[in-house]
Formats: C-alpha cells, structure tokens, sequence
C-alpha cells in the first residue's frame, strides 16, 4: 500500500521534472525543491546556493523567507556545508554545528545562533558541471541519515538535470545569462517582498507567499509580479486586497 509519503514523494519527482514548458521560473522552482526536500526529510529549513557561472556563489531560494535563515545562507557562498559539497562534489554533513569552529568558524557560529544543531549539504551537479547545493539544517540533534541524504542528492539531481535540460533547448540563451538573470530577478524580489511587508505589516516570509500566491493564482512569473511591485505599476494594496494573508507554515 502507498504510503503518505511515498505519494509526495512520486509528486515531487514529477514536479521537479516539469521543466518544459514555455513559463519555466527557476525561481519558483527552486524554492519548491528546498519546501519538499524539507517536508520529506523532515528538517527544520533547506536553501539553494546558485552558481554566478562567474566563480561566484549566491542564496537563491528557501524554504522559508526568514531573515535570519537567508543570512546564514549568505555565509555559505564563503565557507560551510554546501561550500564542501561543491568543492568535493560530495554530500557533507556535521553532526554538531557547535563543535565546527575550526572548519567553518563564521558559518558554524552562526548557525548555532539561529537555532541549529546539525547540518548536510548536498551538491546540484550534472556529470563535472556543478550549478549550486543545496543545504539542509535541523535544530534537532540527529543529523539526517545515510537513508534521507541519498534522497536529498536525488532530489538535487533530478532538480539540476530539469534545469539545464530547459536551458540546453533554448540555445538563444547561455547558461551564464540565465543564471546571472536569476539572481538578479532574486534582488527584485527581496526589493518587492520589503514594499509589501512594510505596505501590509507583514514579515517577510509572508509577504514573499502573498507574492507567489498571487503569481500563480494570476498566471503570473514570480519575478515579473515583483518587478511591477517595485515600479508601482501595481499597489501593494492590489495584491493585499485580493486575499488573505498566507500562512507562515512552510510546509504547506
């Protein structure tokens, strides 16, 4: 009999191969691979490090918008598990974030004052071509099992391949273009998320799922609603009149 769980999983496998299609956003879809990587290996949080394609490594999505969550991101484009990963193109785990000074001094201070106990990282990579990582933390003791990691690197695979398979059809667009174009497309958003949040009292994290639910209930690119936002062609009361602020649960 199929399990809960093994039905969200076959979901997501489905959903992170649905990359052919004319309004593709990487955004969107990187942010459900850390939300279902955290709902199915149950860890507190997730995020994706991207590759500038220029040497440079940058946060791009999460499984929540908070604040304190995306800095810590921030500090592994310079050292911490996903760095690891990326330079050994392999899995990388700490099985206590307090005992990692010496290896990650910056990032292992951080992370424990944010709540975490452990963290695992896994690299996005494609044969020897690495795009990014994607880093699961927990504030539990028990760091993710040799089971749970060997489903994280699939899910990170499955999610790499689906990206550059979408950009290898579209040859009028280089990798580095469209990978440099998503990270701007993320400062638009953190710019849009800050308009909204201040417009309707919101915290971050809910206003970035008011943004994306109103993306998608209007048909809509996430980064195109966020520029709009940004040049006032839109109010933000537009998108606060037009429903419910979102929930703050993560793992809708």
């Amino acid at each position: 009999m199929t399990t809960r769980r093994e039905q969200r999983l076959a979901q997501t496998f489905v959903a992170l191969s649905d990359t052919l299609v004319d309004d593709f956003d990487v955004l969107d879809f990187l942010t459900l691979l850390a939300e279902r990587a955290t709902a199915l290996l149950e860890v507190t949080a997730a995020g994706v490090i991207l590759s500038d394609q220029r040497g440079g490594w940058h946060p791009t999505a999460a499984s929540t918008e908070d604040a304190h969550l995306l800095q810590l991101l921030a500090t592994q484009t310079h050292e911490g598990p996903c760095q690891d990963s990326i330079t050994t193109a392999a899995p990388v785990t700490s099985y206590d974030l307090s005992a990692e000074h010496a290896r990650w001094p910056t990032f292992g201070e951080a992370a424990v004052a944010a709540g975490f106990r452990t963290a695992s990282a896994v690299p996005m990579r494609l044969r020897r071509r690495t795009i990014g990582a994607l880093t699961l933390l927990d504030t539990e003791p028990a760091a993710v099992d040799t089971d749970s990691i060997q489903l994280a690197q699939a899910l990170a695979d499955q999610a790499t391949v689906g990206i550059l398979h979408h950009r290898a059809l579209r040859r009028e667009e280089t990798l580095t273009e469209q990978l440099q174009a998503t990270l701007h497309h993320r400062i638009v958003i953190e710019q849009a998320k800050g308009v909204l949040a201040e417009a309707g009292n919101l915290t971050m994290h809910q206003a970035f799922r008011l943004l994306r639910e109103h993306a998608r209930a209007h048909g809509q690119h996430l980064t195109d609603l966020a520029h709009s936002l940004t040049t006032r062609t839109i109010r933000p009361g537009d998108l606060l009149d037009s429903q419910p602020h979102p929930s703050t649960d993560a793992h809708e």
